[in-house]
């Protein structure tokens, strides 16, 4: 097998796909580029609800938490749970990182569904989730890929590569094609559930009355939070498992 061609193909890709839309979509022409703004606003809004309430959980820690610290430290203990499964006794650095994959992840799947995006009117389109377009699923993957590499070769070494010929250099081909489609399965899996869903709400509201989608919105909302537990999960396992080196 011709790995190379290969690897090149999968990147080609990630590139054609990137340009996939499905209804009208909302751009800014900046320079010679051409910019996906409702993505852009959405996630900006995103960044920001994350931002503010990471400055209220640590503005004024209190000896006897209250509600709202009680909220943010079980958010934190659960990330860090979750890290520490996947990812063994060296979790510690790799937290934030999770974390941070989570939290995005999590807070951009209910935005599609929870925020009223009638309050900002675009010329095109309407604002909708930040991982319902490809192009942010890709590059939520792509540091992930990065950080199973840096992981595996802080640890090991060049040693890291050693493990592309376990347990028998016959697979090297397919070890090292493993590693350029985990960014594919993660960017496609996340993309296509968020995507499928906003699609069936809005179909059932243009078909049915507006009380009849509810119970699909809530089940949406349920589904947006396991994919951002997927997510993180797969992310640390596989940082996990460049550490240690087994599959």
């Amino acid at each position: 097998m011709n790995v190379l061609p290969c690897s090149i193909n999968s990147l080609k890709v990630l590139y054609d796909i990137s340009d996939v839309e499905v209804g009208q979509h909302f751009y800014w022409q900046i320079g010679g580029f051409q910019v996906h703004a409702q993505v852009l606003i959405t996630s900006w809004v995103v960044i920001a609800i994350l931002l503010g309430s990471a400055t209220i959980a640590v503005r004024n820690p209190q000896t006897i938490p209250t509600d709202g610290q009680n909220f943010f430290e079980y958010v934190l203990e659960f990330i860090r749970d979750l890290s520490k499964t996947q990812i063994g006794e060296e979790y510690g650095p790799w937290v934030p990182f999770i974390g941070t994959m989570f939290l995005f992840i999590f807070v951009s799947n209910w935005s599609g569904a929870l925020l009223p995006r009638k309050i900002i009117q675009l010329p095109h389109g309407e604002l909708a989730a930040p991982t319902n377009d490809i192009n942010t699923t890709v590059a939520l993957a792509l540091p992930t890929s990065v950080a199973y590499f840096y992981a595996g070769l802080t640890k090991k070494g060049l040693g890291y590569f050693g493990k592309y010929i376990q347990p028998t250099p016959i697979l090297l081909p397919i070890n090292i094609l493993e590693d350029f489609t985990k960014p594919l399965s993660l960017s496609f899996r996340l993309f296509g559930n968020i995507l499928a869903d906003e699609l069936v709400v809005v179909v059932l509201v243009s078909l049915v009355p507006s009380v009849v989608p509810i119970p699909v919105m809530f089940l949406g909302l349920f589904t947006s939070g396991i994919q951002a537990l997927i997510f993180a999960t797969l992310a640390a396992a596989y940082i996990g498992e460049s550490m240690e080196g087994h599959h």
